[in-house]
């Protein structure tokens, strides 16, 4: 089996690490915001998880996606959890806008616009509030942030 890429852990855009799980902020070009909900230990799939596990990390995918929608203020939230590239569990929490280049298709689609930067350049104006929200409501509900 080659290697894992989300088994590896280094801090580029992570937000929280909890023991079992983590959040980052993806760098995907053209969607400030998009975020990435992982969990630790390999695994492929949701029924791979006890009950107990499954439940944490849906809580965690709607807090992403309740803080995403706070601060971003997207037209749609996309939540993707495909693993055919990287089997390895873990969830897209992507805003979405009507200008984007992709909407309405999927963020892998094909573009169809271009997109001013300016607007992509706005958006990420607010990925430092973001990043505090996150951080903020992720803490008050499991505690501070493990170290890497």
């Amino acid at each position: 089996m080659k290697e894992c890429v989300l088994c590896s852990w280094n801090a580029d855009g992570l937000v929280y690490a909890s023991e079992n799980w983590r959040v980052i902020m993806a760098d995907e070009a053209g969607y400030p915001g998009f975020c990435r909900v992982i969990w630790n230990s390999h695994v492929a799939e949701m029924t791979d998880l006890d009950e107990k596990d499954r439940m944490e990390l849906m809580c965690v995918v709607w807090l992403v996606e309740q803080c995403v929608r706070q601060v971003m203020r997207p037209d749609k939230i996309n939540l993707a959890s495909l693993g055919n590239m990287v089997p390895h569990l873990h969830w897209h929490v992507i805003p979405r806008y009507a200008d984007d280049a992709r909407f309405p298709d999927s963020v892998w689609s094909p573009t169809r616009r271009s997109v001013d930067e300016r607007t992509i350049q706005e958006r990420k104006n607010h990925l430092p509030e973001l990043r505090r929200r996150l951080a903020e409501v992720l803490t008050a509900q499991y505690g501070p942030s493990r170290d890497l």
